[in-house]
């Protein structure tokens, strides 16, 4: 029996409905397989800011660190829900547990499944082949543009005061400057840059085929990408047997959507990987499918990319996709790290049953150019689940 902690933040907004069915998958597993939970579900966010004058219950960070084996975020930010310092009410969940976790490495998969329909090739589907889309990127998550911003969200999340940093002098600059330190460091490279490379023997293995590995900054410019890339030569050189490849940033753009079937896995300093993973996730049918993981040497955490999507709230019509993604990507993590088989075969389980969801034609949502609701996409796909936990375990 694979026991396992789990947290629960809905957030705000349509993350409070794919949690929902991120959770009707969750109990499916329950029953039909060895996977048990033992759940703590928090309020938090924007919306709860609003009605409470707090972004979460006190203790809730504390929880987070202390009692979970894994976290499950639906997603932040409200209109309206601003924090006195100007900060988005609800930062402090998810940027203060990335930063008070040590959730360094965010990983952002992006897979064109059979049957969806791609926003580049519009509805000639047959130009483009979905299995030329099958890549990982993985994003620092606790240094560069987000630092200060980061360690403003930990601080707060553990109660204490924030330091402020001394204005610098800028010559040639006039009037009202506002400015953002980029910190890159050699531990924090080191760490996310290993662990692509691991990664990557990963799927050497579960693929069967071989795996390249693209390092991504702007170190024709930029100091702290050029020890980014300092450390991934070094780092390269540990690892004989793995290809790898190095682009600059505004390159990589056109590449990424040109020539996506070159890529494998790909590591990027925070700001660059935040904004290409969203650039990415077109390749797989837009942020609706677009699943995430923040991993640290002691916790997890996993959402969907997408944000709250507050002109859609409450409407019932956003695709669930990308959330439960995420459960897979939670079964599998929790796979690796406790050696656990039943959780490995369940999150290949989910994949199997997403996959013919939406390549036998099973119902999509608005956005993949369907009708169904966010509920009837998360009972179908939870409903083949069933059936193929079913077939596995009753064969056992």
């Amino acid at each position: 029996m694979s026991g396992y902690r789990l947290t629960i933040l809905p957030g705000d907004g349509t993350g409070r409905e794919v949690t929902a069915e991120a959770r009707r998958i969750i109990e499916v597993f329950e029953k039909h397989s060895p996977m048990s939970f033992d759940i703590t579900e928090i309020p938090c966010g924007g919306q709860y800011f609003l009605e409470t004058g707090e972004e979460w219950p006190e203790g809730s960070f504390e929880h987070c660190r202390d009692n979970t084996d894994a976290i499950f975020l639906g997603a932040i930010g409200w209109p309206g829900a601003t924090m006195p310092n100007g900060d988005m009410a609800g930062g402090q969940v998810i940027l203060g547990l990335r930063s008070g976790l040590g959730l360094y490495a965010n990983i952002r998969p992006v897979k064109l499944y059979h049957g969806v329909q791609h926003k580049v090739h519009g509805e000639h589907t047959d130009i483009w082949d979905p299995d030329l889309v099958d890549m990982v990127l993985i994003r620092e998550n606790t240094e560069g543009l987000y630092h200060s911003l980061l360690r403003r969200s930990a601080q707060a999340a553990v109660g204490t005061k924030d330091k402020p940093i001394d204005q610098p002098e800028f010559p040639g600059l006039e009037g009202e400057v506002s400015w953002d330190p980029r910190p890159i460091s050699r531990h924090g490279s080191e760490r996310v840059i290993r662990f692509a490379f691991e990664l990557a023997k990963r799927r050497e293995s579960q693929l069967h085929a071989p795996q390249r590995v693209t390092c991504v900054d702007k170190s024709n410019v930029l100091r702290g990408c050029r020890l980014f890339r300092r450390i991934f030569d070094e780092i390269d050189k540990e690892y004989e047997g793995i290809e790898t490849t190095k682009a600059f940033i505004d390159a990589f753009t056109m590449w990424l959507v040109r020539d996506p079937e070159d890529l494998d896995v790909v590591v990027l300093p925070n700001m660059f990987g935040d904004i290409a993973t969203d650039l990415a996730s077109v390749l797989q049918g837009g942020m609706g499918m677009a699943a995430s993981a923040n991993i640290g040497d002691k916790h997890m955490l996993f959402e969907p990319v997408h944000g709250s999507s507050p002109k859609y709230a409450g409407q019932g019509k956003v695709n669930p996709i990308a959330a439960i993604s995420s459960v897979q990507l939670m079964f599998d993590n929790l796979g690796a790290r406790h050696d656990d088989p039943d959780a490995i075969m369940c999150a290949d389980i989910l994949d199997s049953a997403v996959s013919s969801h939406l390549s036998e034609g099973g119902v999509v949502t608005y956005d993949l150019g369907g009708a169904a609701s966010t509920s009837e996409v998360g009972e179908a796909i939870a409903e083949r689940c069933r059936e193929l936990l079913q077939k596995q375990y009753s064969s056992v």
